[in-house]
């Protein structure tokens, strides 16, 4: 039996009743091990307790989720923002990235992950963008239900001859948008991958050194077990790790 590959899924400090806990929501755990066809394994975000750097030697790949809380905004030179934020993962997952890209090894992100990793390498966010103004609301309004929130759409336009492109064989798609910060400057090395309407970034990917980087604001593993394109972007996870992409 040949062994599937193992990835490495971070979780987010969360409180659980009256207990601290290490947590990931399963939607992200099993649409990667199905979509992917890999093994998994959750990285604490306890940088007290270990590095970054210790763990990353051991996996095939990284992928960065989405989580409640924001990243810190000193880590992208700002100051200010709204919470809930969440230091130890701040710390852990920007540590994930540049030694995981030491390693060659591939680095997905997903929503606060698409951000860490712009962030991790020097690029900036921008915390406008459930308020309107010159962009679209890319977050539903406070009063709808959790599975509404998911329902609030609009498109991206894929870059023509991208990897995104190639993975969907299309040139737009419709995602969701469930983001209270997006990317402000994308980070020197990193390419669009695909924009919103109103001209945010909403995908990027590199071949920084031999690790391939690839990352989207949406939620593919909101509805991957449904949505053809969001189980293809899974699939393109699993490639990844195989060293196909």
């Amino acid at each position: 039996m040949i062994a599937r590959p193992v990835l490495g899924i971070i979780a987010c400090n969360r409180t659980v009743g009256a207990e601290p806990a290490q947590a990931v929501m399963e939607r992200y755990v099993s649409a990667a091990m199905r979509h992917a066809d890999c093994a998994a394994l959750l990285i604490p975000s306890l940088p007290d307790l270990m590095s970054a750097r210790e763990v990353a030697g051991r996996l095939d790949a990284v992928l960065l989720t989405g989580s409640p809380s924001n990243l810190e905004s000193h880590r992208y030179s700002d100051e200010g923002g709204d919470g809930p934020f969440d230091a130890g993962r701040d710390a852990i997952a920007l540590g994930m990235v540049e030694a995981m890209i030491g390693n060659s090894r591939p680095v997905f992100g997903i929503c606060r992950g698409f951000q860490e990793i712009n962030v991790a390498l020097g690029g900036t966010l921008r915390r406008d963008t459930s308020s309107g103004g010159d962009l679209l609301r890319h977050h539903a309004p406070d009063d709808v239900s959790f599975d509404a929130m998911f329902d609030h759409l609009h498109p991206v336009k894929l870059s023509q001859g991208g990897v995104l492109a190639r993975a969907f064989e299309k040139p737009e798609l419709t995602v969701n948008s469930v983001h209270f910060q997006g990317i402000g400057k994308l980070a020197p090395g990193l390419s669009i991958e695909a924009t919103a309407p109103d001209g945010l970034i909403e995908g990027y990917s590199a071949r920084l050194g031999s690790a391939p980087v690839v990352a989207v604001q949406w939620h593919p593993e909101w509805d991957a077990n449904r949505n053809p394109d969001s189980a293809a972007f899974f699939r393109l996870l699993g490639r990844a790790m195989r060293g196909e992409l």
